[in-house]
C-alpha cells in the first residue's frame, strides 16, 4: 500500500496511568505497522516520554504535529493535548487522567467529523474519573453515539472465531429485564445484520439470539420475557427471510459448542456476552461499535491499574483492534464499490 493510500488511524490515549500508552508504544516500536496505516495519537507528549524512558523504548520515534494533514507516514504522529509537563502515576486513579482521556477522545471525534482521520482505536479509560469531568459519560459506546446525533448502535465483541453483540450495554443487571423490548431487539438485530453484511462482507449472515432467563424461561416458569418478547421477534425476522434463530439458553449454547455454527450472536446483557467472549479470546478480542457512520474499535481489556508500569501488559488485543479497524474500512469501500457496480449494470 502506498503512503498516499494508507489509512489514517486515530488513537485516543485512554487513561495515562493505565496500560494503554505502554502497549501502544510497544506496538509501534515495530516499524511493520507503518506499512498498513499512518497513526495519529492524541496524547500529552510528556506522558509518552515517561513510558519511553521507563522502559528504555528508544525504537519508538514520534513526530509532533498540530494537524493530521502533516502526519508522517513512517512515524507515530502525536497531537499534543497538554503543553505542560504532567505527572504520570501508573496504577493510580486520578482526576487529571480522566480529563486527559476525555479531551483525547473529543479531539479525535472532531477530526473524524472533518474526515482528517479515517478510523479510530480508543485505548482503555476509567469511566469513573471521566464522569467527574463529564457526568454524562458512561462509556465509549454511548459517547460516540451521542457525538453522532444519538445514532442507534451496537456493542459487538469480535475475535477470530466469535462475534457477539449485546442488546443492552452499561446498565445495572437489575434494569436489564425492563429494558428488553420488541423495539429494542428489532433495532439491535437490524444493526447486526447490516454490519455483518457491510463491515464483514457476510452476504447472508446466520445469527443466534440468546435467552434472557435460565433455560430460556422454561415456558414461563422462570420469567416470560423469552416467550413473550424475544421469541416473537426472532420468528418475525426468520419469517422475513433472515437466518436468525433462538432464543437459546446461554449455558447450553456455549457449553455444547453451538456458537460455532453462527456468524454472530446477540446476547441480552453485558456479562452474558463478555464472560464467554473473554474466556475464549485469550487476550486477542476487541470491542467494535457497530451502527455508527464512523469506525471505532477498542481493545477488550480495561485500564489494568494492577499491572500498569510493570511491563506486563500484552499488545495482542491492541494489534487486533488496529487490524480490525483497517479491515472494516477496506470492507466498507469494497461493499460500496460492489453496490455501485450492481447499480450500473
Amino acid at each position: 500500500m502506498t503512503d498516499k493510500k494508507k489509512i489514517i488511524l486515530g488513537i485516543s490515549c485512554g487513561d495515562i496511568n493505565g496500560v494503554g500508552l505502554e502497549v501502544l508504544i510497544k506496538a509501534f516500536s515495530n516499524n511493520t505497522l507503518f506499512d498498513f496505516c499512518t497513526p495519529i495519537l492524541y496524547a500529552p507528549i510528556s506522558a509518552v516520554n515517561y513510558y519511553k524512558k521507563l522502559y528504555k523504548w528508544q525504537d519508538c520515534n514520534y513526530h509532533v504535529i498540530r494537524n493530521p494533514k502533516n502526519a508522517s507516514p513512517k512515524q507515530l504522529n502525536i497531537i499534543n493535548i497538554n503543553e505542560s509537563d504532567i505527572t504520570v502515576k501508573p496504577g493510580e486513579n486520578t482526576l487529571l487522567a480522566g480529563k486527559i482521556a476525555i479531551t483525547s477522545i473529543d479531539l479525535a471525534i472532531s477530526d473524524l467529523k472533518k474526515n482528517s482521520i479515517d478510523v479510530i482505536v480508543t485505548l482503555p479509560v476509567n469511566k469513573q474519573n471521566i464522569s467527574l469531568i463529564d457526568k454524562n459519560f458512561i462509556g465509549h459506546t454511548e459517547h460516540f453515539s451521542k457525538a453522532y446525533s444519538n445514532t442507534p448502535n451496537l456493542m459487538l465483541l469480535c475475535n477470530d472465531n466469535l462475534k457477539i453483540a449485546t442488546a443492552t450495554n452499561h446498565i445495572p443487571i437489575s434494569k436489564v429485564s425492563d429494558s428488553i423490548s420488541s423495539s429494542l431487539l428489532e433495532e439491535k438485530i437490524i444493526i447486526l445484520i447490516k454490519t455483518l453484511k457491510i463491515d464483514f462482507l457476510i452476504s447472508k449472515p446466520k445469527i443466534a439470539v440468546l435467552s434472557l432467563n435460565p433455560h430460556g424461561g422454561d415456558n414461563g416458569l422462570i420469567g416470560d420475557e423469552d416467550r413473550k418478547i424475544i421469541a416473537p421477534v426472532v420468528d418475525n425476522f426468520f419469517n422475513a427471510g433472515n437466518l436468525i434463530y433462538g432464543p437459546y439458553s446461554a449455558d447450553g449454547f456455549f457449553g455444547s459448542g453451538n456458537y460455532k455454527n453462527f456468524d454472530a450472536i446477540l446476547a441480552m446483557y453485558h456479562d452474558q456476552a463478555l464472560i464467554p467472549f473473554k474466556s475464549m479470546s485469550f487476550g486477542n478480542g476487541v470491542n467494535y461499535t457497530a451502527g455508527l457512520p464512523i469506525i471505532r474499535v477498542s481493545p477488550d481489556h480495561g485500564v489494568g491499574y494492577d499491572i500498569a508500569g510493570k511491563e506486563a501488559a500484552k499488545i495482542n488485543s491492541l494489534l487486533s483492534a488496529i487490524f480490525l479497524s483497517l479491515e472494516i474500512y477496506k470492507n466498507r469501500l469494497l461493499y460500496l464499490t460492489n453496490i455501485r457496480k450492481t447499480a450500473n449494470k
